[in-house]
């Protein structure tokens, strides 16, 4: 992205203020370019990675473009080209080629609508302690002993008042009785 900006700009400003200005140096700039322009002065695996581009490719087409990485390595092995199935895997991830997925087939053409009415809540929960739980913005890490105690003693309570779900934090536990007593003016152990 840099070369192809320094390249656009360079007859403008020049290769070397562009470079001062951007984290590249000059030689890697020119580097590139001499890549680009002779593509044999590549690394190896890039070289190679062009071979197999194609070769892969033709693989994937050839069996209807339907299959995945897994299935073309192995043809590929059929056809005695021995390559890293990550190899493969990692370059039809550049092409863009993908096989086909088995399982689900078909689209969903209803979707719900947001704004619709729901039936009324049958239950009539009640959410006044987990409201109270979110809303105190005072969950601090009391002191270890204290808070275990607090677990151990009100573990049935505090799941009962927090609609069943568990009290997996002692300092939850703790603030929400905190809160229940500022709501209620009652304080429960």
């Amino acid at each position: 992205m840099m070369v192809s900006f320094i390249d656009e700009n360079r007859d403008a400003y020049g290769v070397e203020p562009i470079c001062s200005v951007l984290p590249i140096a000059p030689s890697t700039f020119y580097e590139h370019e001499a890549r680009r322009r002779d593509p044999s002065l590549l690394p190896a695996r890039a070289q190679r990675d062009a071979e197999l581009k194609d070769l892969i490719r033709r693989v994937w087409n050839e069996n209807f473009q339907v299959y995945g990485p897994r299935k073309v390595w192995k043809q590929m092995g059929r056809e005695a080209l021995r390559e890293a199935r990550c190899r493969v895997r990692r370059l039809m991830r550049e092409l863009g080629l993908r096989g086909v997925v088995r399982g689900r087939a078909w689209t969903t053409t209803t979707h719900t609508d947001p704004a619709a009415e729901r039936p009324a809540d049958l239950v009539q929960r009640r959410s006044t302690a987990m409201r109270a739980l979110i809303n105190s913005n005072r969950l601090t890490a009391g002191p270890k002993w204290a808070s275990s105690v607090q677990r151990e003693d009100g573990r049935a309570e505090a799941s009962r008042r927090t609609l069943g779900l568990q009290a997996c934090a002692p300092q939850w536990l703790q603030h929400l009785q905190t809160a229940e007593h500022d709501q209620t003016g009652a304080h429960r152990h």
